[in-house]
C-alpha cells in the first residue's frame, strides 16, 4: 500500500488536476487507486466539486469525501460559517487507512495549502500526512513569488518530519515569462531535487484521452510518466529567454 497527500503552495495551482494525473497513470498500470478529498469546500451539496474532476480527466472512481460546506474558506471556517459538523481528524485518518489496506495507491488531495485549518482544533493537512506516515507532493505555481511560499512550505515539511514526494509545476504556459524560467533552477534548489513534473496550462480542460498523454509527458518516472526534469529545465533556460 502506499498514501501520497497532495497539497499546495497556496490554492487554484493545480492540485487536483496534478492528482488526476497521478491517478490516471497509475489506474493505466493498472494500479488499485482511490482519491480521497477530506474536505470539500465552496460548493452545494449536490454541485460537482474536485473528486468530479478527477474521475472525468482519469476516470477513477474509488472517490471518498467526508466533509463539504458551501463557502469557499478553509474547512475550519467554513464549516463554522455553515454550522455544520467540522471534519473529523481521527475518523479520516481511519478511514485512510482503511482504504489503503485493500488499495496499492490512495492519494489524498488536501483544501489550500498544508497548514489550513480543518477544524476549532486547528489540525491540518500536516497532522493527517504525519498521522498516515504519508509523503507530501506539493504542486506550486512557477510565478514569480513562488519560492518564498514553496520555501514555507518546505520548512513547515521539514519541523514535522513530512517527506517530500517532489515538486510539480501545477500548469507550465506555452510562453513562460523569465520569472517563471528562473524558477525552475531556484525550486529544484529549495526542494533539493530535480522537478517532478510540470503540467501543461490547460490540462484541466482536456479529454480523458488526451490528458493522459499530457499526464504521460508531465510526470517524473516515479509516478508512471516521461517527464525528464533536466531537458525541461535546459529547454526554457532563462538565458534563452528574450
Amino acid at each position: 500500500m502506499s498514501i501520497v497527500v497532495v497539497t499546495g503552495t497556496n490554492t487554484d495551482v493545480g492540485k487536483t488536476v496534478v492528482t488526476a494525473a497521478v491517478a490516471t497513470l497509475a489506474a493505466t498500470r493498472g494500479t488499485s487507486v482511490a482519491v480521497v478529498k477530506p474536505a470539500q469546500t465552496g460548493v452545494t451539496p449536490d454541485g460537482p466539486g474536485d473528486l468530479a474532476t478527477v474521475q472525468r480527466l482519469a476516470g477513477v472512481t474509488d472517490l471518498h469525501e467526508y466533509a463539504r460546506y458551501p463557502d469557499p474558506l478553509s474547512p475550519a471556517a467554513a464549516a463554522r460559517r455553515s454550522g455544520l459538523p467540522p471534519l473529523d481528524f481521527d475518523e479520516t485518518v481511519r478511514r485512510v487507512r482503511e482504504l489503503a489496506e485493500s488499495r496499492r495507491l490512495v492519494l489524498v488531495e488536501g483544501a489550500g495549502g498544508l497548514l489550513v485549518r480543518n477544524d476549532e482544533d486547528g489540525s491540518t493537512l500536516a497532522d493527517l500526512a504525519h498521522a498516515l506516515k504519508a509523503p507530501v507532493l506539493l504542486v506550486a505555481h512557477p510565478n514569480l513569488g513562488t519560492l518564498n511560499i514553496a520555501a514555507l512550505t518546505l520548512e513547515a515539511m521539514a519541523a514535522r518530519g513530512l517527506d517530500l514526494a517532489g515538486i510539480v509545476l501545477g500548469s507550465w504556459p506555452a510562453d513562460p515569462d523569465l520569472a517563471m524560467r528562473s524558477n525552475i533552477r531556484d525550486l529544484e534548489t529549495i526542494g533539493a531535487r530535480p522537478l517532478a513534473g510540470a503540467l501543461p496550462e490547460g490540462a484541466g480542460a482536456l479529454d480523458p484521452a488526451e490528458f493522459l498523454l499530457a499526464a504521460r509527458a508531465a510526470l517524473a518516472p516515479a509516478f508512471g510518466g516521461t517527464f525528464d526534469p533536466a531537458e525541461f529545465r535546459q529547454t526554457w533556460d532563462p538565458r534563452k529567454a528574450a
